[in-house]
């Protein structure tokens, strides 16, 4: 974390704007921005099994809509 201590006579405004320059030169808030939404890879099988459970999902969705067993309220949100 960057650390910026108060000059002597220096207002919080221009303490905060140097500690706000030296925050973006460290590069942590690039850092963070890039790992915010990383999501590690699980193993084979789980990833396997969630493709699977995805495909049979909708081909059950699809065929109630075909044979017309769905709501209104059901299809609106797609």
């Amino acid at each position: 974390m960057a650390e910026v201590k108060r000059k002597k006579g220096e207002t919080f405004d221009a303490l905060l704007r140097r500690f706000q320059r030296r925050v973006q030169a460290s590069g942590k808030v690039l850092q963070a921005k890039k790992i915010r939404f990383l999501k590690k890879d699980g193993s084979r099988n789980k990833r396997r099994e969630s493709a699977l459970f995805r495909v049979a999902k909708r081909s059950e969705y699809e065929y109630q809509l075909k044979t017309g067993q769905l709501k209104d309220e059901v299809r609106s949100r797609r």
